[in-house]
């Protein structure tokens, strides 16, 4: 029964997930939508406008953005009304560009006002000091900051130069691509969402997060760490002893973001 918590079945026995994409610009949903996940999800479930936020919090928190929130609100609604006991939101974004900051706050904003006693943990990509995109990250992730200090109960960070670090050293890919990125934060948040999909002692829901790990209630940015990281060629011929994971997870290099 475990995967019920992430996914709902239709009345053919397919199971869809409990999740919205959500862009300003088409190109990467309709990747999803042509791509080899498409019978997976729901079309009402990927929703993309017309035109990007063009790196511009402004844009996507209060022109382009307000466009279409109302819409995502609407499709949240019914996901919602699916569910027989609504515990949270997980919200994936990353602050650096201007629809993932500013469409994100919004988002946020109006959740906390439409379900305003629902969990909301959010999973937040930042610039990081060598991997950088646009000039104007640093704008939009302040920005953007204000709302995950309000709006949300628990933030994980993430950044894309840790992942990056992590994929070349331990798993010996010399030019990690976004789908590497993407799989290995995937593997962290299912390793942390599990005591919400199986039955175990601890966090066995969203609200468990915040009171397990937030001291007070604006203090709930978390750093997560993930060990062992292991390529599959190496997987069979190593041993690793539970003393030595643990103390890899207290190393710097097995963060998921580079910090002091």
């Amino acid at each position: 029964d475990a995967f019920n918590t992430f996914f709902s079945e239709t009345g053919s026995g397919k199971h869809v997930p409990r999740a919205i994409f959500v862009d300003l610009e088409p190109t990467v949903i309709d990747e999803v939508r042509t791509g080899s996940y498409r019978q997976l999800f729901h079309p009402e479930q990927l929703i993309s406008g017309k035109e990007d936020a063009a790196n511009n919090f402004a844009r996507g928190h209060y022109t382009v953005g307000k466009e279409i929130v109302d819409l995502c609100l609407d499709r949240v609604r019914k996901l919602a009304d699916n569910c027989t006991g609504l515990q949270g939101f997980l919200v994936f974004n990353a602050v650096g560009g201007g629809t993932g900051s500013g469409l994100g706050s919004l988002l946020l904003e109006r959740l906390s006002v439409d379900y305003g006693k629902k969990s909301k943990l959010g999973f937040t990509i930042y610039p990081s000091p060598q991997v950088s995109t646009a000039v104007v990250e640093p704008y939009n992730s302040v920005l953007s900051t204000h709302a995950l200090l309000e709006h949300t109960d628990v933030s994980v960070l993430l950044d894309n130069e840790a992942i990056y670090d992590i994929c070349r050293r331990s798993l010996d890919i010399e030019r990690p691509t976004y789908t590497n990125l993407n799989r290995l934060i995937s593997q962290v948040i299912s390793s942390l969402t599990t005591s919400l999909r199986f039955d175990g002692a601890i966090n066995v829901d969203i609200t468990e997060f915040q009171t397990n790990l937030v001291p007070y209630p604006r203090i709930h940015f978390m750093l997560s760490s993930y060990a062992p990281v292991i390529s599959a060629a190496k997987a069979y011929h190593e041993q690793i002893s539970v003393p030595e994971i643990t103390n890899a997870v207290f190393e710097p290099s097995s963060m998921m973001a580079k910090c002091d």
